[in-house]
């Protein structure tokens, strides 16, 4: 009768097989996250310097740079989802971004979004504007009363004043509320420098001031 003799492969080996797997594997998960967050990056800035540019010529042109960009008047009919409809300014902090109709998560990876059935710039009620923590709206962290905010758009250049900055719950909508007031809500999560889903939001209130 043969005895068959298996080789046993030490525990130590076999850990080592395994570490080595899984340091390959996360290497190569390192290296695809990383490769996702250099295009999102890119692409949001290649976004903002072409539609940069194309604004300001078609300021200076009078004309409209984009086919299907809501007129002048800004009708009260909605415009399509992902039109441009023009840039906001804050000089104090240093934040400047293009303005996309809707909150979908494309537009906000390119730019800020007007939240859609809010008035639009200009008209009265309550314009309100969302942008992510980690991007265009990161300059918030450092926003005071009375800076100064800027809406410029083809139909006109509107300004307003910061009146408040508060933290709120994700499913306070009171925020959003309509008025006989002119203003303006900037909405982005809190706290700024969170790791995961942000747990709160920020809002920024401002006033209409002439000119």
């Amino acid at each position: 009768m043969k005895l068959r003799i298996t080789r046993q492969v030490p525990c130590s080996q076999r850990a080592r097989r395994s570490l080595r797997w899984s340091r390959n594997a996360f290497l190569v998960i390192g290296v695809l996250a990383l490769g996702y967050s250099g295009f999102v990056v890119l692409d949001s800035k290649l976004y903002q310097a072409n539609q940069a540019r194309h604004f300001q010529q078609q300021l200076e042109s009078g004309g409209s740079p984009f086919a299907s960009i809501v007129p002048v008047a800004y009708p009260r009919a909605t415009p399509a989802a992902g039109n441009a409809l023009g840039r906001i300014e804050i000089a104090r902090i240093g934040l400047t971004a293009m303005i996309m109709e809707g909150t979908d998560g494309r537009t906000l990876r390119r730019a800020v979004g007007h939240v859609r059935g809010t008035p639009m710039p200009g008209q009265r009620g309550n314009v309100a504007i969302a942008g992510h923590r980690d991007t265009f709206f990161r300059p918030l962290r450092n926003i005071q009363t009375d800076d100064e905010i800027t809406l410029t758009t083809l139909g006109g250049s509107y300004r307003y004043l910061v009146d408040s900055a508060q933290v709120v719950s994700p499913d306070d909508t009171q925020v959003l509320d309509n008025s006989g007031d002119t203003i303006l809500t900037l909405i982005t999560c809190y706290p700024f420098y969170f790791v995961g889903p942000s747990p709160k939001r920020f809002i920024v209130r401002a006033h209409r001031i002439p000119g």
